[in-house]
């Protein structure tokens, strides 16, 4: 990264960390919560103890002789990091294998019965069916003419908020009052690179499925439909991932709760249906969504298509920290030179739940610090618009 000093790279051995905790509480959680989930049998309970002994008190196991992916994951790490402890590798990777691991061990691509069967599945389905979607669609049917951009980009930023992002965004607000979490704000020119000429092309990465995913696709829908886009590339991961990441079915079911709602929200259902009949609403899920990797490493394919949209928008934690570099930053370290490496314009829309940031103002940097001491970095309650042309 041009003239930009080297950062180190998070590590989860720090014992209070979030890295550590997410490790060693939030991990052994997921393995209990999908056990619980599902009636699986004596083989997979076998299977899933053992990642959870893996995950507590052992090493990093390889995957099995026969795995399709494993020469993927072998050029992606594993060659390297197998035998070594969870806590002592990169972050990204661990949390990474740690999810690859999990779908081995309930079977997902083995030949049999559990084949393909998402083990997130219920979670997602519950948060997608739960009383406050019903509640965040109907905001939408409150929203003037004129407050769309502002209150629909607000929505998708803060994900599962999305009604808080509708309301903060009124026209009528002011712009500190409109936007009390925002530590970044570099809306302005993210709608600069889409003005209403209708010959753009926008590449979406999403994150979350259920309520955090619908924001988006209502994002996509407006866009469609002001004329700002005439085409839109939604890239999903490949396979079930960080417990709620977005695959193709997770669209599917989020396209079929907006067409089945009432007032704007089935509007916006039936815009995103006939765009996808017609390829103006493209879905990708390219391997390297999944990657242990930072993008400044995708591979050649991706890089390319990405470098042909007019924009892309990279969306949620996850996704920051891959595409900024998952180390420790200097806060004020430019978020323009961190994403030079991007093959294109690249704007973030990330709520802060990990500790990695970058293009903060001193000022900004100061205030948080002296408010929240380092508790603004984790805690889902500010969030950022990042934009580099």
């Amino acid at each position: 990264m041009p003239d930009i000093p080297s950062a180190p790279v998070i590590l989860g051995d720090e014992p209070g960390s979030f890295p550590h905790s997410v490790l060693a509480e939030r991990h052994p959680a997921i393995i209990r919560q999908v056990r619980e989930a599902f009636p699986y049998g004596p083989d997979r309970h076998g299977a899933l103890d053992a990642l959870l002994e893996s995950c507590t008190k052992g090493v990093v196991e390889p995957l099995p002789a026969g795995a399709h992916d494993r020469e993927l994951w072998r050029e992606w790490g594993a060659a390297e990091h197998t035998g070594r402890s969870w806590y002592d590798l990169p972050w990204l990777w661990s949390e990474s294998f740690f999810y690859r691991q999990l779908l081995q061990a309930v079977g997902y691509f083995g030949a049999g019965p559990w084949q393909g069967i998402d083990p997130f599945r219920p979670f997602k389905l519950a948060e997608l069916d739960a009383p406050q979607t019903d509640e965040e669609l109907a905001a939408l049917d409150s929203l003037s003419a004129e407050d769309q951009d502002r209150a629909l980009l607000h929505g998708s930023l803060w994900g599962n908020r999305a009604d808080l992002g509708f309301r903060l965004s009124a026209g009528d607000a002011s712009g500190a009052d409109a936007a009390p979490g925002l530590v970044a704000d570099d809306s302005a020119a993210l709608w600069s690179l889409l003005p209403p000429s209708g010959g753009a092309t926008l590449c979406l990465i999403a994150d979350n499925a259920g309520r955090e995913l619908i924001p988006d696709l209502l994002l996509v829908a407006h866009l469609l439909r002001r004329g700002r886009i005439a085409r839109a590339v939604l890239h999903v991961k490949p396979y079930p991932y960080y417990v709620s990441d977005a695959t193709t079915a997770d669209v599917l079911d989020a396209l079929r709760r907006l067409t089945g709602a009432r007032g704007a929200a089935a509007e916006y259902g039936r815009v995103l249906w006939a765009a996808m009949t017609d390829g103006r609403l493209v879905l990708r899920a390219h391997p390297f969504s999944s990657a242990p990797l930072p993008y400044a490493d995708m591979p050649g394919d991706l890089r390319a298509e990405l470098a042909s949209a007019t924009l892309t928008i990279v969306k949620g934690d996850l996704n920051y920290r891959r595409l900024v570099g998952d180390r420790l930053w200097p806060p004020t370290t430019p978020f323009s030179g961190v994403t030079a490496h991007f093959p294109g314009p690249v704007a973030a829309l990330r709520t802060l739940k990990s500790d990695v940031i970058t293009g903060l103002d001193p000022g900004t940097e100061a205030a948080l610090m002296a408010a929240e001491g380092q508790r603004w970095r984790t805690g889902g309650t500010h969030a950022l618009i990042q934009v580099r042309t």
